[in-house]
């Protein structure tokens, strides 16, 4: 039988630190072969086009964009790529845009190195990798089952909602917002009364639960 090729590797991944210690630990698996870096975008567009490699490790937020909107450019400069999302924490929302997306998989930043390197080899088989505990939630949101908490958000009050997660308060909601601060204070209750909320923190934390923020 001849040897089994390698799996080619793209990793995307911006922080220098974060990309040498995957870069590293991937290389020195057996049949994994790291065949280029990118830390951006653009360049992992460039790069996946340039190198047709097996799986393109992707992170989920790099210095020109959301990397979950990049994978079906990904795939069509490469087809036979897969694709693996790392995040710094993974809801069901985020899941289910990876697999409208056409990713493979989602892993979590904290997961181990083995995990890793697990998940990398079950994409490049075919398979797809995405935390257990996410899939009800991820079968609910892509079978319309979902509960639309935050769908009569207005764009206003969606960005107020993104403001409050940044831990903005009202007078800076309503400099940025070139509003007046009465003007953002209403749109901080309704923020709150269409989520369910008691306080602006809870508001947060309902939005992060539910996938508004992602």
């Amino acid at each position: 039988m001849p040897p089994t090729p390698p799996i080619r590797l793209v990793l995307v991944e911006d922080h220098a630190m974060v990309a040498e210690a995957i870069g590293l630990a991937l290389g020195r698996a057996p049949g994994i072969d790291v065949v280029a870096h990118a830390g951006t975008i653009a360049a992992a567009l460039a790069e996946t086009a340039r190198v047709q490699p097996d799986v393109v490790v992707l992170d989920r937020l790099l210095p020109d964009g959301d990397g979950i909107t990049v994978i079906g450019r990904l795939t069509a400069a490469a087809p036979a790529a897969r694709v693996l999302v790392l995040a710094g924490e993974a809801t069901a929302s985020m899941a289910a845009r990876v697999v409208q997306s056409g990713g493979a998989g989602l892993l979590v930043k904290s997961s181990r190195l083995d995990e890793l390197e697990s998940a990398v080899r079950e994409v490049a088989a075919g398979g797809v990798v995405f935390p257990q505990s996410l899939l009800p939630g991820v079968f609910d949101r892509l079978t319309g089952r979902a509960g639309r908490l935050g769908a009569h958000l207005t764009a206003r009050e969606r960005e107020t909602l993104l403001l409050l997660a940044e831990g903005a308060g009202t007078d800076e909601i309503g400099e940025r917002l070139g509003i007046a601060r009465n003007t953002a204070r209403n749109h901080v209750q309704h923020v709150l009364e269409k989520l369910g909320a008691r306080s602006k923190l809870e508001a947060v934390a309902v939005a992060r639960r539910e996938g508004l923020l992602d």
